[in-house]
């Protein structure tokens, strides 16, 4: 069963295909604007919650990035507080100072992984959300053409058509006028006086 989306595309070649052509041209057609508008209106509407969602989460990358930022500088604060604690200690000054030191130096390499994976993975949801509408946006260019071709085919082979019929209507009407009439209205206009037929 197709998706509503497929059903709008195939509404919007239909209604393509049943206008009528600008006078003069072979490729503008007349389009009411109304019409069209409310179709691609609810094209729009029946986008996928998927999409929806990569917008969402394209338009929280900073809430992201942010968020990861607020637990790093939360390990480097709790990483202070544990330093601090340990210098404190005047019986373990040297060790305190050691191990402040790798408290903190841990704290800034899970501080920046935190960071780039929140950014790596923002920037991938990011591509994906944008190939999935391009993607969508290229089926949707695509039918449209097809739609266009499919028209000026048309229109094309009808042009032809009526090209034919006039040709055989003056061939006919040629076959009415036999030669010898046609040589004696050429000899009439030949003496500027109407000539006088026997059709009998």
């Amino acid at each position: 069963m197709s998706s509503r989306i497929e059903q709008l595309i195939d509404e919007i070649e239909d209604y393509i295909d049943g206008c009528k052509y600008q006078p003069l041209s072979k490729t503008n057609i007349v389009v009411n604007k109304e019409e069209i508008d409310e179709l691609l209106r609810e094209l729009r509407m029946k986008t996928p919650d998927e999409i929806k969602r990569y917008q969402k989460i394209i338009t929280n990358k900073e809430a992201i990035l942010n968020d990861a930022r607020a637990k790093a500088e939360a390990l480097i604060k709790d990483a202070t507080v544990q330093t601090t604690e340990l210098i404190n200690e005047h019986e373990i000054m040297q060790q305190a100072y050691a191990q402040a030191n790798e408290v903190v130096r841990m704290a800034t390499m899970q501080a920046q992984e935190i960071l780039n994976n929140a950014t790596i993975e923002a920037n991938g949801v990011k591509t994906s959300a944008m190939q999935y509408l391009d993607d969508m946006l290229a089926n949707l260019e695509n039918a449209m053409t097809a739609t266009l071709a499919t028209t000026t085919e048309h229109y094309e082979s009808f042009y032809n058509t009526i090209s034919s019929y006039n040709e055989t209507v003056k061939a006919n009407r040629a076959e009415l006028r036999p030669v010898e009439v046609e040589q004696m209205l050429k000899e009439a206009e030949g003496d500027g006086e109407p000539a006088e037929l026997d059709l009998m």
